[in-house]
């Protein structure tokens, strides 16, 4: 997994590994400019960060400008499970809102999506629970 916030050291990471390539999410500015590079799989926990939410709308730091380009450059939306299972309770009903959010425009966007977790059975669960359609929940991929 690369987690750095220099755009130019995990460009040169992406270079370097072999097998499947996981960017952590960082600010939106790191986020855009990583996915309009691509060369990798994966981008983990777009969700997470000091996101300010409006009174009528979530800030889940995904739109569909960033799904689309994630779309044409065969990168996947990664959710964290394990990391969701250990937030306290408001934290927590916090991310899940903005992951269901995200899953909205994952499928409008045709973007696939990534869960982590250690128990893949839940995975689907999680995902149809949230408002992901079947077609979303059976593309999804376990890591």
């Amino acid at each position: 997994m690369i987690n750095t916030k220099n755009i130019e050291e995990a460009k040169r990471m992406i270079k370097i590994k072999d097998g499947l390539k996981i960017v952590l999410a960082q600010d939106d500015n790191f986020n855009r400019k990583i996915l309009e590079h691509g060369n990798f799989n994966i981008l983990l926990s777009i969700e997470i960060g000091n996101r300010k939410d409006k009174i009528r709308q979530t800030d889940s730091g995904l739109n569909h400008v960033l799904a689309k380009i994630a779309t044409k450059n065969n990168i996947s939306m990664g959710i964290d499970l394990n990391e969701l299972k250990s937030l306290e309770l408001k934290k927590k009903a916090e991310r899940l809102s903005k992951i269901k959010q995200n899953i909205r425009i994952c499928r409008k966007a045709k973007t696939n999506i990534s869960i982590r977790t250690t128990n893949p059975d839940e995975a689907r669960d999680f995902l149809i629970s949230l408002g992901a359609s079947s077609q979303q929940a059976k593309k999804a991929t376990i890591i």
